[in-house]
């Protein structure tokens, strides 16, 4: 990646895997769903995106997720992990078996929600779930911020979750627009307000200084003409 680790990001969403139609990558051959059938070796499902990360799409088809063996999930993620300096899972959303195994299969957990009372609710669930199953919470990320008087602010999600929130995505129409040309959004728009709450995420979860670069004057400039 940009950051210079090698990454994997796994779509966990058995039954309704998205996310790689929104980068491009959604017609693999080979999918999660093959090796949790134990059809396919884990690395045959490893696809390589344009943009630096590997990545193991979900099967799209109804008929695909007959047989599927959840429980291998933790096997995989285990085998994955020796290969990369950070392993993603994208999990399906609830409470359910698919949820909780994804949980299961890693050591640390980002909660995503949005700032809606009834979201941070849910959002208190899942970090108690995590916490059961003695797994660490890293913090919280606030996505399709808004201002506006009824979603909650930081502090009161801090206070909800007794965890810090990490980032605040803002809504941002570059995020649609990026998804529907099958781009990240960071590389669709980096300046957007999204686009640059999200680099900083990245920088903190790899524990490294964010400073953007347009804060350097000529070498800004520079640094922007270089990436047209």
């Amino acid at each position: 990646t940009g950051l210079g680790y090698e990454v994997t990001v796994v779509d966990a969403n058995l039954t309704t895997p998205h996310l790689g139609l929104q980068i491009g990558l959604s017609l693999a051959p080979i999918t999660l769903h093959d090796v949790l059938k134990g059809k396919e070796d884990v690395f045959k499902a490893v696809y390589y995106h344009p943009f630096g990360f590997k990545f193991i799409a979900g099967g799209l088809s109804l008929e695909s997720l007959s047989g599927v063996d959840i429980e291998k999930l933790v096997d995989v993620v285990n085998t994955l992990s020796r290969g990369s300096d950070f392993t993603f899972l994208d999990s399906a959303p609830g409470f359910g078996k698919e949820a909780t195994t994804a949980l299961q299969a890693v050591e640390e957990v980002l909660i995503v929600t949005n700032p809606e009372l009834q979201a941070v609710v849910d959002a208190l669930k899942a970090k108690k779930l995590a916490e059961s199953l003695n797994k660490r919470v890293l913090g919280v990320v606030l996505n399709r911020v808004k201002k506006s008087s009824y979603q909650l602010k930081k502090d009161e999600v801090e206070s909800m979750l007794e965890c810090p929130v990490l980032a605040q995505i803002p809504e941002d129409e570059n995020v649609p627009k990026a998804i529907a040309l099958k781009l990240p959004v960071v590389e669709f728009s980096p300046k957007s307000p999204a686009a640059i709450e999200i680099l900083k995420l990245s920088y903190y979860l790899a524990g490294k200084s964010f400073v953007s670069y347009s804060k350097f004057g000529l070498l800004g400039r520079l640094i922007d003409w270089l990436r047209k």
